[in-house]
């Protein structure tokens, strides 16, 4: 009988109200870095739940771009918890921002050509709400950051980067409800 090797997830190191860095530093809790890591933490985890719905089925094709998608927009947001939790050997490639602004534009030119000029209230199918709930948590991310910017650097294209992710997010669940029939209830100006 082999004995495994068990590594306890407990490190009793945050006891004190301080968190641990890439670089090795420790902060206290309350600094912005960690409001910044732990906004991302909760979107990638909403991503996480989206790609869970849109888990292609046997047969389904359709699902199946948007889930890969997800994947690799999971992927790049571990990386930039790395690179903003001071790694010094992780960042968030450039090939990132041009793969999400190519499939940004790619699902609005399968949208009808008004779309962008409706006001649209959120929800539509229950995947597409999950999406609206992560593109609220990535505008939150991106308003952690510019606080954190004020005192530590940031790379310009890390800011582009997340703006331009919740621009995706807002895309995708407009294509999700149209691929899934659902129809969009518009804000209704006459209340």
């Amino acid at each position: 009988m082999s004995t495994r090797r068990f590594t306890s997830i407990s490190t009793k190191t945050g006891d004190d109200g301080s968190s641990g860095l890439a670089d090795g530093r420790r902060l206290p809790k309350t600094d912005q870095v960690f409001a910044v890591l732990g906004t991302l933490d909760e979107l990638n985890s909403w991503l996480g739940r989206v790609a869970a719905q849109l888990r292609p089925a046997a047969g389904d094709g359709q699902s199946l771009p948007h889930f890969r998608h997800l994947l690799y927009i999971q992927d790049n947001l571990f990386r930039l918890g790395a690179e903003l939790a001071s790694s010094p050997q992780v960042r968030l490639p450039a090939t990132f921002l041009t793969k999400l602004e190519r499939t940004t534009k790619r699902l609005q030119r399968q949208l009808e050509p008004n779309w962008a000029s409706k006001f649209l209230l959120p929800g539509g199918s229950s995947v597409a709400a999950d999406v609206d709930i992560a593109r609220a948590v990535c505008r939150r991310l991106e308003r952690e950051l510019a606080i954190y910017s004020q005192d530590q650097p940031v790379r310009p294209a890390v800011s582009r980067t997340v703006n331009r992710l919740s621009d995706y997010l807002f895309v995708l669940r407009v294509a999700l409800n149209v691929e899934q029939e659902v129809e969009e209830q518009l804000f209704n100006r006459q209340i």
